[in-house]
Protein backbone atom coordinates (compact mmCIF):
# COMPACT_ATOMS: atom_id res chain seq x y z
CA UNK A 1 0.00 0.00 0.00
CA UNK A 2 1.15 3.47 -0.69
CA UNK A 3 0.87 6.32 1.89
CA UNK A 4 -2.12 8.35 1.08
CA UNK A 5 -3.14 11.80 2.00
CA UNK A 6 -6.62 13.26 1.89
CA UNK A 7 -8.07 16.77 3.13
CA UNK A 8 -9.84 16.32 6.20
CA UNK A 9 -13.13 18.21 5.88
CA UNK A 10 -12.93 17.79 10.08
CA UNK A 11 -9.62 19.23 10.97
CA UNK A 12 -9.21 21.55 7.77
CA UNK A 13 -5.92 19.70 7.31
CA UNK A 14 -4.27 17.23 4.54
CA UNK A 15 -3.62 14.38 6.80
CA UNK A 16 -1.75 11.04 6.68
CA UNK A 17 -4.75 8.10 6.14
CA UNK A 18 -4.82 5.23 8.22
CA UNK A 19 -7.50 2.92 7.77
CA UNK A 20 -8.84 1.25 11.09
CA UNK A 21 -8.47 -2.26 10.09
CA UNK A 22 -6.62 -2.83 6.44
CA UNK A 23 -8.16 -6.68 6.55
CA UNK A 24 -11.67 -5.50 6.51
CA UNK A 25 -10.85 -2.68 3.85
CA UNK A 26 -11.21 0.91 3.87
CA UNK A 27 -14.59 1.24 5.03
CA UNK A 28 -16.52 4.54 3.06
CA UNK A 29 -20.20 5.96 3.48
CA UNK A 30 -21.12 8.22 0.45
CA UNK A 31 -24.58 10.03 0.55
CA UNK A 32 -26.44 8.47 -2.17
CA UNK A 33 -29.37 9.65 -4.37
CA UNK A 34 -33.22 10.87 -2.85
CA UNK A 35 -35.29 8.74 -5.48
CA UNK A 36 -37.82 11.17 -6.72
CA UNK A 37 -36.29 11.69 -10.05
CA UNK A 38 -33.40 11.78 -12.37
CA UNK A 39 -29.92 12.57 -11.11
CA UNK A 40 -29.15 15.74 -12.30
CA UNK A 41 -25.31 16.35 -13.35
CA UNK A 42 -24.55 17.76 -10.11
CA UNK A 43 -25.03 14.89 -7.78
CA UNK A 44 -23.80 13.05 -10.35
CA UNK A 45 -20.29 14.59 -10.16
CA UNK A 46 -20.55 13.57 -6.52
CA UNK A 47 -20.96 9.95 -7.56
CA UNK A 48 -18.62 9.55 -9.53
CA UNK A 49 -16.52 11.26 -7.03
CA UNK A 50 -17.05 8.37 -5.15
CA UNK A 51 -15.93 5.84 -8.06
CA UNK A 52 -12.73 7.68 -8.58
CA UNK A 53 -12.01 7.95 -4.70
CA UNK A 54 -12.49 3.84 -5.20
CA UNK A 55 -10.65 3.33 -7.97
CA UNK A 56 -7.62 5.41 -6.82
CA UNK A 57 -7.25 3.49 -3.26
CA UNK A 58 -7.69 0.15 -5.43
CA UNK A 59 -4.72 1.41 -7.35
CA UNK A 60 -2.84 2.32 -4.72
CA UNK A 61 -3.58 -1.29 -3.17
CA UNK A 62 -5.91 -1.21 -0.79
CA UNK A 63 -9.20 -3.27 -0.20
CA UNK A 64 -12.00 -1.75 -0.09
CA UNK A 65 -15.84 -1.73 1.66
CA UNK A 66 -18.07 0.57 0.27
CA UNK A 67 -21.24 1.70 0.94
CA UNK A 68 -24.10 4.57 -0.90
CA UNK A 69 -27.11 4.82 0.54
CA UNK A 70 -30.80 4.81 -1.59
CA UNK A 71 -32.56 7.79 0.45
CA UNK A 72 -36.25 6.22 -0.32
CA UNK A 73 -38.12 7.81 2.48
CA UNK A 74 -38.50 11.77 2.64
CA UNK A 75 -41.01 14.91 1.98
CA UNK A 76 -40.27 15.00 -1.80
CA UNK A 77 -40.64 11.05 -2.27
CA UNK A 78 -44.11 11.35 0.23
CA UNK A 79 -45.38 13.90 -1.65
CA UNK A 80 -44.99 13.09 -4.54
CA UNK A 81 -45.81 9.38 -4.10
CA UNK A 82 -49.18 10.70 -2.80
CA UNK A 83 -49.69 12.27 -5.68
CA UNK A 84 -49.26 9.54 -8.20
CA UNK A 85 -51.05 7.83 -5.79
CA UNK A 86 -48.77 5.17 -5.06
CA UNK A 87 -47.08 3.75 -2.44
CA UNK A 88 -43.60 4.59 -1.63
CA UNK A 89 -42.02 1.46 -3.13
CA UNK A 90 -44.38 1.16 -6.29
CA UNK A 91 -42.89 5.13 -6.65
CA UNK A 92 -38.75 4.73 -5.67
CA UNK A 93 -38.49 1.44 -7.86
CA UNK A 94 -38.30 2.94 -11.64
CA UNK A 95 -36.17 5.68 -10.23
CA UNK A 96 -34.02 3.73 -8.00
CA UNK A 97 -33.38 1.76 -11.07
CA UNK A 98 -32.74 5.13 -13.68
CA UNK A 99 -30.38 5.37 -10.83
CA UNK A 100 -28.26 2.42 -11.40
CA UNK A 101 -28.71 2.80 -15.61
CA UNK A 102 -27.08 6.52 -14.70
CA UNK A 103 -23.93 4.73 -13.25
CA UNK A 104 -23.60 2.00 -16.11
CA UNK A 105 -23.87 4.77 -18.65
CA UNK A 106 -20.96 6.95 -17.25
CA UNK A 107 -18.95 3.05 -15.94
CA UNK A 108 -19.05 4.17 -12.48
CA UNK A 109 -17.99 1.00 -10.28
CA UNK A 110 -20.74 -0.72 -8.50
CA UNK A 111 -19.86 -0.87 -4.78
CA UNK A 112 -20.11 -3.26 -1.80
CA UNK A 113 -23.57 -2.20 -0.57
CA UNK A 114 -26.84 -0.21 -1.44
CA UNK A 115 -28.91 -0.13 1.71
CA UNK A 116 -31.88 1.59 1.52
CA UNK A 117 -33.70 3.92 4.27
CA UNK A 118 -36.62 1.68 4.14
CA UNK A 119 -35.23 -1.44 5.03
CA UNK A 120 -33.14 0.36 7.90
CA UNK A 121 -36.08 1.03 10.12
CA UNK A 122 -35.02 -1.13 13.37
CA UNK A 123 -31.16 -0.07 13.56
CA UNK A 124 -33.24 3.89 13.82
CA UNK A 125 -35.19 3.08 16.47
CA UNK A 126 -32.02 1.78 18.19
CA UNK A 127 -30.11 4.86 17.42
CA UNK A 128 -33.46 7.20 18.87
CA UNK A 129 -33.62 4.72 21.97
CA UNK A 130 -30.02 5.51 22.93
CA UNK A 131 -30.38 8.88 22.38
CA UNK A 132 -33.44 8.93 24.63
CA UNK A 133 -31.78 7.12 27.57
CA UNK A 134 -28.98 9.51 27.35
CA UNK A 135 -31.19 12.95 27.25
CA UNK A 136 -30.61 14.36 24.22
CA UNK A 137 -34.07 13.81 23.10
CA UNK A 138 -37.78 15.87 23.71
CA UNK A 139 -40.77 14.98 22.23
CA UNK A 140 -43.87 17.33 20.87
CA UNK A 141 -46.48 17.13 19.08
CA UNK A 142 -45.73 13.38 19.03
CA UNK A 143 -42.80 13.79 17.05
CA UNK A 144 -39.20 13.22 18.78
CA UNK A 145 -36.46 15.96 18.34
CA UNK A 146 -32.66 15.86 18.87
CA UNK A 147 -31.56 18.44 21.03
CA UNK A 148 -28.29 20.08 19.72
CA UNK A 149 -27.61 22.30 23.04
CA UNK A 150 -27.32 19.14 25.11
CA UNK A 151 -24.86 17.49 22.57
CA UNK A 152 -21.56 20.28 23.48
CA UNK A 153 -19.53 18.40 20.53
CA UNK A 154 -22.40 20.21 18.10
CA UNK A 155 -20.86 22.26 15.48
CA UNK A 156 -17.37 20.62 15.17
CA UNK A 157 -17.69 19.68 11.64
CA UNK A 158 -18.90 22.90 9.97
CA UNK A 159 -17.74 25.29 12.79
CA UNK A 160 -21.16 26.48 13.35
CA UNK A 161 -21.84 28.66 16.38
CA UNK A 162 -25.03 27.25 18.01
CA UNK A 163 -24.57 29.99 21.40
CA UNK A 164 -27.06 32.28 19.97
CA UNK A 165 -29.34 29.67 19.47
CA UNK A 166 -32.85 29.44 21.57
CA UNK A 167 -33.41 26.44 23.75
CA UNK A 168 -36.34 23.91 21.63
CA UNK A 169 -36.40 25.66 18.35
CA UNK A 170 -36.93 23.15 15.89
CA UNK A 171 -37.16 22.24 12.21
CA UNK A 172 -39.73 19.38 11.12
CA UNK A 173 -38.46 19.49 7.59
CA UNK A 174 -35.95 17.11 6.27
CA UNK A 175 -33.88 20.25 4.95
CA UNK A 176 -32.72 23.50 6.61
CA UNK A 177 -32.08 26.55 5.01
CA UNK A 178 -27.98 27.16 4.97
CA UNK A 179 -26.43 28.23 8.32
CA UNK A 180 -30.09 27.55 10.50
CA UNK A 181 -29.29 26.03 13.00
CA UNK A 182 -32.11 24.44 15.04
CA UNK A 183 -33.10 20.77 17.03
CA UNK A 184 -34.14 18.13 13.97
CA UNK A 185 -36.44 16.06 13.86
CA UNK A 186 -35.61 12.15 14.31
CA UNK A 187 -39.19 11.06 14.10
CA UNK A 188 -42.27 12.37 12.65
CA UNK A 189 -45.54 11.50 13.52
CA UNK A 190 -47.53 11.86 10.40
CA UNK A 191 -49.04 14.50 9.24
CA UNK A 192 -50.42 13.88 5.94
CA UNK A 193 -53.34 11.76 4.91
CA UNK A 194 -51.69 8.28 3.13
CA UNK A 195 -48.76 8.90 4.39
CA UNK A 196 -46.34 6.36 4.95
CA UNK A 197 -45.45 5.81 8.32
CA UNK A 198 -44.35 2.77 10.63
CA UNK A 199 -45.65 1.49 13.91
CA UNK A 200 -42.82 0.45 16.61
CA UNK A 201 -41.89 1.24 20.07
CA UNK A 202 -41.38 4.68 19.70
CA UNK A 203 -44.35 5.85 17.99
CA UNK A 204 -46.29 5.43 14.87
CA UNK A 205 -44.21 7.74 12.21
CA UNK A 206 -41.43 7.80 9.98
CA UNK A 207 -37.91 8.82 10.19
CA UNK A 208 -36.62 12.22 9.43
CA UNK A 209 -33.79 12.60 7.02
CA UNK A 210 -30.82 13.32 9.25
CA UNK A 211 -31.31 9.80 10.83
CA UNK A 212 -31.56 7.28 7.73
CA UNK A 213 -27.47 7.73 7.21
CA UNK A 214 -26.68 7.30 10.82
CA UNK A 215 -28.82 3.97 10.59
CA UNK A 216 -27.39 2.47 7.38
CA UNK A 217 -23.86 3.49 8.30
CA UNK A 218 -24.70 1.15 11.18
CA UNK A 219 -26.84 -1.21 9.62
CA UNK A 220 -23.52 -2.04 6.97
CA UNK A 221 -20.62 -1.69 9.40
CA UNK A 222 -21.93 -2.11 13.20
CA UNK A 223 -19.78 0.87 13.81
CA UNK A 224 -18.18 3.86 12.90
CA UNK A 225 -15.73 4.06 9.05
CA UNK A 226 -13.21 5.32 7.94
CA UNK A 227 -14.16 8.28 5.07
CA UNK A 228 -17.72 9.53 5.35
CA UNK A 229 -18.01 11.61 1.79
CA UNK A 230 -20.54 13.57 0.19
CA UNK A 231 -21.30 17.24 -1.61
CA UNK A 232 -20.00 20.45 0.43
CA UNK A 233 -23.85 21.45 0.93
CA UNK A 234 -24.37 18.41 3.48
CA UNK A 235 -21.64 19.51 5.06
CA UNK A 236 -24.28 21.34 7.18
CA UNK A 237 -26.80 20.23 8.27
CA UNK A 238 -26.69 16.59 7.36
CA UNK A 239 -23.28 15.84 8.13
CA UNK A 240 -22.98 17.87 11.28
CA UNK A 241 -26.48 16.17 12.40
CA UNK A 242 -25.22 12.69 11.48
CA UNK A 243 -21.97 13.12 13.78
CA UNK A 244 -24.27 14.37 16.61
CA UNK A 245 -26.97 11.61 17.00
CA UNK A 246 -24.57 8.28 16.02
CA UNK A 247 -21.48 9.77 18.59
CA UNK A 248 -24.83 11.00 20.69
CA UNK A 249 -25.91 7.34 21.26
CA UNK A 250 -22.31 5.78 20.48
CA UNK A 251 -19.94 8.11 22.81
CA UNK A 252 -17.84 5.21 23.28
CA UNK A 253 -17.43 4.90 19.31
CA UNK A 254 -15.50 7.21 16.69
CA UNK A 255 -18.24 7.72 13.99
CA UNK A 256 -16.46 8.95 10.80
CA UNK A 257 -11.92 9.21 10.79
CA UNK A 258 -11.94 11.25 7.41
CA UNK A 259 -14.49 13.36 5.69
CA UNK A 260 -14.21 14.45 2.36
CA UNK A 261 -16.50 16.62 0.78
CA UNK A 262 -16.73 17.52 -3.14
CA UNK A 263 -17.63 21.25 -4.00
CA UNK A 264 -20.11 22.37 -6.62
CA UNK A 265 -20.71 22.14 -9.63
CA UNK A 266 -21.82 25.20 -11.77
CA UNK A 267 -23.18 25.70 -15.61
CA UNK A 268 -21.71 28.18 -17.64
CA UNK A 269 -20.26 30.16 -14.34
CA UNK A 270 -23.93 29.97 -12.69
CA UNK A 271 -25.83 27.53 -10.22
CA UNK A 272 -27.78 25.13 -11.71
CA UNK A 273 -31.31 26.00 -12.16
CA UNK A 274 -34.17 24.99 -14.04
CA UNK A 275 -35.33 28.66 -13.86
CA UNK A 276 -31.95 29.69 -15.60
CA UNK A 277 -32.87 26.90 -18.06
CA UNK A 278 -29.21 25.14 -17.39
CA UNK A 279 -30.53 22.20 -15.76
CA UNK A 280 -29.44 18.76 -17.24
CA UNK A 281 -29.42 15.00 -15.81
CA UNK A 282 -27.19 12.63 -17.66
CA UNK A 283 -29.99 11.57 -19.94
CA UNK A 284 -30.28 14.99 -21.28
CA UNK A 285 -26.98 15.25 -22.29
CA UNK A 286 -26.40 12.19 -24.28
CA UNK A 287 -29.79 12.98 -26.12
CA UNK A 288 -27.99 15.62 -27.38
CA UNK A 289 -25.45 13.39 -28.79
CA UNK A 290 -22.70 13.50 -26.44
CA UNK A 291 -20.73 10.92 -25.49
CA UNK A 292 -20.76 9.37 -21.98
CA UNK A 293 -17.26 8.99 -21.86
CA UNK A 294 -16.73 12.83 -22.35
CA UNK A 295 -19.18 13.76 -19.51
CA UNK A 296 -17.81 10.81 -17.31
CA UNK A 297 -13.76 12.74 -18.23
CA UNK A 298 -14.97 16.35 -17.52
CA UNK A 299 -16.97 15.45 -14.00
CA UNK A 300 -13.78 13.76 -12.66
CA UNK A 301 -10.95 15.57 -14.53
CA UNK A 302 -11.34 19.01 -11.94
CA UNK A 303 -10.05 18.49 -8.04
CA UNK A 304 -13.04 17.41 -5.95
CA UNK A 305 -12.46 20.04 -3.87
CA UNK A 306 -12.50 23.23 -6.69
CA UNK A 307 -15.86 23.91 -8.32
CA UNK A 308 -16.22 22.66 -11.48
CA UNK A 309 -17.48 24.56 -14.68
CA UNK A 310 -19.79 22.86 -16.78
CA UNK A 311 -19.69 24.14 -19.93
CA UNK A 312 -19.75 23.43 -24.29
CA UNK A 313 -16.44 24.37 -24.31
CA UNK A 314 -15.47 22.22 -21.39
CA UNK A 315 -17.17 19.20 -22.90
CA UNK A 316 -14.73 20.22 -26.07
CA UNK A 317 -12.06 20.27 -24.31
CA UNK A 318 -12.59 17.05 -22.28
CA UNK A 319 -13.89 15.23 -26.12
CA UNK A 320 -10.48 16.55 -27.77
CA UNK A 321 -8.41 15.23 -24.10
CA UNK A 322 -10.00 12.03 -24.73
CA UNK A 323 -8.69 11.85 -28.14
CA UNK A 324 -5.47 13.20 -27.95
CA UNK A 325 -4.67 9.98 -25.74
CA UNK A 326 -6.76 7.47 -27.96
CA UNK A 327 -4.91 8.49 -31.03
CA UNK A 328 -1.18 7.81 -28.84
CA UNK A 329 -2.84 4.23 -27.87
CA UNK A 330 -4.18 3.42 -31.08
CA UNK A 331 -0.82 4.15 -32.85
CA UNK A 332 0.84 1.28 -30.53
CA UNK A 333 -2.20 -1.18 -31.88
CA UNK A 334 -2.07 -0.61 -35.20
CA UNK A 335 1.68 -2.19 -34.61
CA UNK A 336 0.47 -4.97 -31.96
CA UNK A 337 -2.90 -5.85 -33.14
CA UNK A 338 -2.85 -9.31 -31.88
CA UNK A 339 -1.89 -8.29 -28.42
CA UNK A 340 -4.28 -9.15 -25.11
CA UNK A 341 -3.66 -7.01 -22.22
CA UNK A 342 -2.47 -8.44 -19.15
CA UNK A 343 -2.92 -6.47 -16.65
CA UNK A 344 0.76 -5.91 -16.08
CA UNK A 345 2.11 -2.72 -13.35
CA UNK A 346 5.26 -4.12 -12.84
CA UNK A 347 7.32 -2.50 -15.72
CA UNK A 348 10.56 -3.07 -17.42
CA UNK A 349 11.24 0.09 -19.34
CA UNK A 350 12.36 3.06 -17.42
CA UNK A 351 10.26 5.51 -18.46
CA UNK A 352 7.09 3.54 -17.73
CA UNK A 353 8.47 3.07 -14.18
CA UNK A 354 8.71 6.67 -13.82
CA UNK A 355 5.54 7.85 -14.86
CA UNK A 356 3.98 4.99 -12.94
CA UNK A 357 5.42 6.41 -9.92
CA UNK A 358 4.61 10.14 -10.55
CA UNK A 359 0.69 8.83 -11.97
CA UNK A 360 0.88 7.26 -8.26
CA UNK A 361 2.37 10.12 -6.13
CA UNK A 362 -0.25 12.28 -7.59
CA UNK A 363 -3.31 10.08 -6.78
CA UNK A 364 -1.68 9.50 -3.18
CA UNK A 365 -1.40 13.51 -2.57
CA UNK A 366 -5.32 13.90 -1.92
CA UNK A 367 -6.16 12.75 -5.23
CA UNK A 368 -4.72 15.31 -7.31
CA UNK A 369 -6.55 14.35 -10.40
CA UNK A 370 -4.38 17.72 -12.33
CA UNK A 371 -0.97 16.21 -11.44
CA UNK A 372 -2.49 12.64 -12.73
CA UNK A 373 -3.21 14.41 -15.70
CA UNK A 374 -0.11 15.95 -16.70
CA UNK A 375 1.67 13.03 -15.96
CA UNK A 376 -0.46 10.92 -18.80
CA UNK A 377 -0.22 13.91 -21.34
CA UNK A 378 3.81 14.16 -20.78
CA UNK A 379 3.49 10.05 -21.39
CA UNK A 380 1.47 10.61 -24.79
CA UNK A 381 3.98 13.79 -25.81
CA UNK A 382 7.00 11.28 -25.36
CA UNK A 383 5.57 7.82 -26.79
CA UNK A 384 3.99 9.84 -30.08
CA UNK A 385 7.44 11.54 -30.04
CA UNK A 386 9.17 7.55 -30.35
CA UNK A 387 6.58 6.35 -32.35
CA UNK A 388 8.00 8.73 -35.06
CA UNK A 389 10.64 6.54 -35.65
CA UNK A 390 9.50 3.20 -35.32
CA UNK A 391 12.62 1.51 -35.51
CA UNK A 392 13.69 2.60 -31.81
CA UNK A 393 10.88 1.23 -30.14
CA UNK A 394 10.80 -2.44 -29.79
CA UNK A 395 8.10 -4.39 -29.36
CA UNK A 396 8.24 -5.09 -25.73
CA UNK A 397 8.42 -1.63 -25.10
CA UNK A 398 5.47 -0.74 -27.11
CA UNK A 399 3.66 -3.48 -25.34
CA UNK A 400 4.86 -2.17 -21.71
CA UNK A 401 2.99 1.59 -23.23
CA UNK A 402 -0.37 -0.60 -24.10
CA UNK A 403 -0.40 -1.72 -20.53
CA UNK A 404 0.43 2.00 -18.83
CA UNK A 405 -2.05 3.28 -20.67
CA UNK A 406 -4.24 0.36 -19.61
CA UNK A 407 -3.32 0.98 -15.87
CA UNK A 408 -4.40 4.99 -16.52
CA UNK A 409 -7.54 3.71 -17.96
CA UNK A 410 -8.38 1.40 -14.35
CA UNK A 411 -8.74 5.16 -13.11
CA UNK A 412 -10.46 6.96 -15.90
CA UNK A 413 -12.14 4.09 -17.87
CA UNK A 414 -12.88 6.55 -20.83
CA UNK A 415 -10.26 4.53 -23.51
CA UNK A 416 -10.71 1.74 -26.07
CA UNK A 417 -8.25 -1.33 -26.70
CA UNK A 418 -9.82 -2.81 -29.87
CA UNK A 419 -7.75 -2.79 -33.02
CA UNK A 420 -9.23 -0.54 -35.42
CA UNK A 421 -10.69 -2.02 -39.09
CA UNK A 422 -9.65 0.06 -41.91
CA UNK A 423 -12.67 1.43 -43.48
CA UNK A 424 -13.29 0.66 -46.77
CA UNK A 425 -13.63 3.66 -49.36
CA UNK A 426 -18.05 3.33 -49.43
CA UNK A 427 -17.48 3.69 -45.84
CA UNK A 428 -15.61 6.99 -45.65
CA UNK A 429 -17.98 8.13 -48.22
CA UNK A 430 -21.11 6.87 -46.74
CA UNK A 431 -19.37 8.88 -43.13
CA UNK A 432 -19.07 11.67 -44.83
CA UNK A 433 -22.55 11.75 -46.27
CA UNK A 434 -23.69 11.60 -42.63
CA UNK A 435 -21.60 13.83 -41.36
CA UNK A 436 -22.89 16.57 -43.69
CA UNK A 437 -26.15 15.73 -42.92
CA UNK A 438 -26.00 16.19 -39.26
CA UNK A 439 -23.88 19.49 -39.84
CA UNK A 440 -26.92 20.82 -42.15
CA UNK A 441 -29.42 19.87 -38.84
CA UNK A 442 -27.18 21.63 -36.93
CA UNK A 443 -26.45 18.31 -35.05
CA UNK A 444 -22.77 19.29 -34.15
CA UNK A 445 -21.90 16.45 -31.92
CA UNK A 446 -22.63 13.69 -34.47
CA UNK A 447 -20.41 15.85 -37.16
CA UNK A 448 -17.69 16.17 -34.47
CA UNK A 449 -18.34 12.34 -33.38
CA UNK A 450 -17.67 11.13 -37.00
CA UNK A 451 -14.69 13.92 -38.01
CA UNK A 452 -12.77 12.03 -34.89
CA UNK A 453 -14.16 8.69 -35.98
CA UNK A 454 -12.26 9.34 -39.31
CA UNK A 455 -9.25 11.29 -37.96
CA UNK A 456 -8.90 8.00 -35.72
CA UNK A 457 -8.79 5.80 -39.49
CA UNK A 458 -6.53 8.40 -40.35
CA UNK A 459 -8.49 10.12 -42.80
CA UNK A 460 -8.35 14.17 -43.12
CA UNK A 461 -11.30 15.67 -44.50
CA UNK A 462 -10.86 18.95 -46.94
CA UNK A 463 -13.00 21.72 -48.58
CA UNK A 464 -11.57 22.17 -51.77
CA UNK A 465 -13.17 24.55 -54.72
CA UNK A 466 -14.17 21.06 -56.30
CA UNK A 467 -16.50 20.81 -53.31
CA UNK A 468 -15.69 18.44 -50.17
CA UNK A 469 -12.58 15.47 -50.83
CA UNK A 470 -10.51 12.97 -48.18
CA UNK A 471 -7.71 11.56 -48.14
CA UNK A 472 -5.57 9.17 -46.34
CA UNK A 473 -2.72 10.89 -44.19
Amino acid sequence: MIEVYFHNSLTGKKEKFSPVDPNRGVTVYSCGPTVYNYAHIGNLRAFLFVDFLRRSLKLLGYKVNMTMNITDIDDKIIRDSIASKKSIQEFTKPWTDAFFEDLKTVHAEILEHYPKATESIPEMIEIIQKLKSKGLVYEKDESLYFSIQKFENYGKLSKIDTSGMKTGTRYDTDEYEKEDVRDFVLWKSPKVEGEASWNTEIGTGRPGWHLECSAMIRKVYHGGVDIHTGGVDLLFPHHENEIAQSEGAFPEETFVGTWLHSEHLLVDGQKMSKSKGNFYTLRDLVQKGIDPKTIRFLLISTHYRSKLNFSTDRLEESANSIRKIQNCLDRLLETEPDYERQGLTNFTHPQCKIWKEKFENSLSDDLNVSKTLAVIFESVREINLMLDFTNLVESQHRKEFIELFNYYNRLFDVLSFESKKDLVDSEIDSLIEERQLARKNKDFARSDAIRDQLLAQGIVIEDTKDGLRWRKK
